[in-house]
């Protein structure tokens, strides 16, 4: 059952990722004006996607807390505790929306991420497919996840008064950056190093959600 609940909910992910992710970059495509208005550009069209990715979170959020897998799951968890507080805020202010549309820019990155765990979880036949989205997966977690984040966190810590709520998101973008960069030296391990990663003995790494191997 737990084997089948971790399938549903990463192609539930993967589904989100897809939609997500392109929603963002047309957004910002089309309204490329706004990336000089961070703190007060505002399109209906983020708005909508910020919406959107905070009904994600919370679905997520309960699924797993409903499933009993709290346990396994509990980085997704405070990582979504993280973005639905911060997506909310934005969302009643109207503020900060830019910010977001870039931070969802890495739901380009977890396409690539999400593949590459139900191909784990698949047993592929062939190794072929694997390595091709390895590389394809640390191109684009440059491009999207590490590139906009190390952006929005310069752009945070130059230009965003600390106080209030610029104060409030500046602590979740660091917080995000930490966990963003430890995930990174997990991925490395495991794809890239292979003899540093050393998996706990009698762990069940089909219960646990998060990228941990």
């Amino acid at each position: 059952p737990r084997r089948a609940w971790r399938w549903g909910n990463l192609l539930v992910s993967f589904a989100h990722s897809v939609l997500a992710g392109l929603w963002a970059l047309l957004s910002l495509w089309n309204s490329s004006e706004l990336l000089g208005d961070i703190q007060d550009g505002y399109c209906v069209s983020g708005h909508l996607l910020v919406c959107f990715s905070s009904g994600y979170f919370i679905h997520d959020s309960l699924d797993i807390i409903m499933n009993h897998q709290s346990r396994s799951s509990w980085e997704y968890l405070v990582h979504h505790a993280m973005a639905i507080s911060a997506f909310v805020s934005l969302i009643v202010t109207g503020r900060f929306l830019v910010a977001a549309m870039l931070l969802l820019l890495v739901e380009v990155s977890n396409i690539f991420l999400t593949a590459r765990m139900l191909l784990k979880m698949s047993n592929v036949p062939s190794p072929a497919l694997y390595e091709l989205n390895k590389y394809v997966n640390l191109v684009m977690y440059f491009a999207f996840r590490l590139a906009p984040q190390a952006y929005l966190t310069w752009y945070f810590l130059r230009y965003v008064e600390v106080q209030g709520q610029g104060a409030f998101l500046m602590a979740n973008l660091l917080l995000l950056d930490a966990m963003i960069l430890m995930y990174f030296s997990r991925l490395l391990r495991s794809d890239f190093f292979p003899s540093l990663h050393k998996a706990p003995a009698g762990r069940d790494v089909d219960g646990e959600k998060f990228l941990i191997d």
